[in-house]
């Protein structure tokens, strides 16, 4: 068995003129959480499309669960759309019953687990009802439970928090981080920095349609480190003026200081030292994810003025 649940090699795909992804390489090994990040219109959609075999590359190879994405690996693949898709007519349950069934379970086992997975969810009494009846965050979480139901090897959530709110967002994170433990392989489109650096194990981020680095998410943050220390001490903070500080910002307690060429934090300790401020914290500050996004890809475009419109492929 690979040791990778997916890997794209020299992958790229245009919409007329219009590239959409170019020449990406990527590699999820199994048993991560990995998230595919960039601004809309990067080309994480239509990444994820061209995984599960909806879109096919214009050159490159991709690999899903060891093999080409036929029909069998992809039936092994829990998959989560941006765009949601559900049978409005449909009973809750019956709805979760057929989408079991068609993933190869038997309608017994999958109304079964449809019920443990509404009564965790808060939709129990739900289940006898038309889908076209609830609010649309329920019909997301029911699209959720189907994506879940039939136990994939791995699980393709595509913005899979837009639209919920923080209480049903923790809830959907809790639920990834349990499958992971179950040994699932997750990967999951975002734009959201703040819920990938909780979740992610590994990142790979993508800009105007190419890959601008990926890899584990502590060794990214290790290289990110921008020369920021936070320092908490007793006494007056005159002594800092003698640093070479390029910027001092009070946070709380601590002051946030962005080291200039010549101070490295033996010599901000040992000024410390010299002038009788007693160091209560000293900790190098490592980036947040947030902040690499935006040094590597600019701000995501719901933190922008309106330069660019959301559409066409992503």
């Amino acid at each position: 068995m690979s040791e990778l649940a997916v890997r794209l090699t020299g992958v790229s795909k245009s919409f007329g003129t219009h590239a959409a992804v170019s020449d990406l390489d990527l590699e999820i090994p199994r048993g991560s959480i990995t998230g595919l990040l960039g601004p809309n219109g990067s080309g994480k959609t239509t990444t994820i499309r061209m995984m599960m075999a909806i879109l096919l590359p214009d050159q490159g190879q991709i690999e899903l669960l060891g093999g080409f994405p036929d029909f069998d690996r992809r039936s092994r693949v829990g998959y989560l759309p941006e765009e949601r898709g559900v049978y409005e007519k449909m009973k809750v349950l019956d709805q979760l019953a057929f989408l079991g069934e068609i993933r190869g379970i038997d309608r017994r086992v999958a109304k079964s687990r449809a019920m443990r997975w509404l009564e965790r969810l808060g939709l129990a009494d739900w289940a006898d009802k038309k889908v076209q009846t609830l609010s649309k965050g329920m019909q997301q979480k029911v699209q959720f439970v189907g994506t879940v139901l039939h136990e994939p090897e791995l699980l393709i959530l595509d913005e899979p928090f837009s639209g919920l709110d923080p209480i049903n967002q923790e809830v959907l994170e809790a639920i990834v981080l349990e499958e992971r433990r179950r040994g699932a392989t997750i990967l999951f489109s975002t734009h959201l920095m703040e819920q990938a650096e909780r979740i992610c194990e590994r990142v790979c981020l993508i800009a105007s349609s190419r890959k601008v680095l990926d890899g584990d998410l502590r060794e990214i943050k290790r290289r990110e480190r921008s020369g920021v220390v936070a320092v908490e001490f007793e006494g007056d903070d005159r002594w800092l003026s003698s640093l070479d500080v390029a910027e001092i910002e009070e946070v709380g307690q601590a002051h946030h200081l962005t080291l200039g060429p010549r101070t490295d934090s033996a010599r901000l300790l040992a000024t410390a030292a010299a002038a009788g401020v007693g160091v209560r914290r000293f900790e190098v500050l490592e980036p947040t994810l947030r902040e690499i996004f935006v040094s590597h890809a600019g701000a995501p475009a719901d933190e922008r003025p309106v330069l660019l419109a959301s559409g066409g492929a992503q």
